[in-house]
């Protein structure tokens, strides 16, 4: 007699996927967005059991360091030092049993921050506990 298990069926054994290549994904690498205004951010984010959560992080880059994953490499200004530079931190809960979940929100650049160089980073968590990253490089500037 031959006896099986269901038990590693479902088992999540994979990172889960941000995609940045679906129609009107936003922002895409070396972009600009500008200060005092809105901007909607949209990404898929996939996984083969279920989506857990996300959160989303955006900083300066004003002395160059790097965790972009994105290929290619943008323009960089000057280094210089932060005065007032735009920090925007946020996580977001995605619904149950999800194995696709398009994100969108808006995020406000507020009309005094530093403009310059920035990163932008995706970070997904998949019902199992995997995660996974995707920074890409903008800039805050002037209209």
């Amino acid at each position: 007699m031959l006896f099986t298990s269901c038990e590693g069926l479902l088992r999540d054994e994979n990172k889960p996927v941000i995609d940045l290549t679906i129609t009107d994904a936003f922002p895409q690498n070396c972009v600009t967005v500008y200060r005092g205004e809105t901007f909607t951010y949209k990404v898929l984010f996939t996984d083969e059991t279920a989506l857990g959560s996300y959160g989303i992080e955006m900083h300066h880059n004003f002395d160059h360091h790097s965790h972009s994953t994105s290929a290619g490499t943008c323009d960089f200004g000057p280094d210089k030092s932060p005065v007032k530079p735009f920090k925007h931190i946020k996580d977001y809960s995605i619904p149950e049993n999800l194995t696709s979940y398009t994100a969108t929100g808006t995020i406000q650049i507020p009309a005094d921050v530093d403009t310059g160089d920035y990163h932008f980073e995706f970070r997904l968590t998949d019902a199992s506990g995997w995660q996974t990253f995707a920074g890409i490089s903008l800039k805050i500037a002037d209209r």
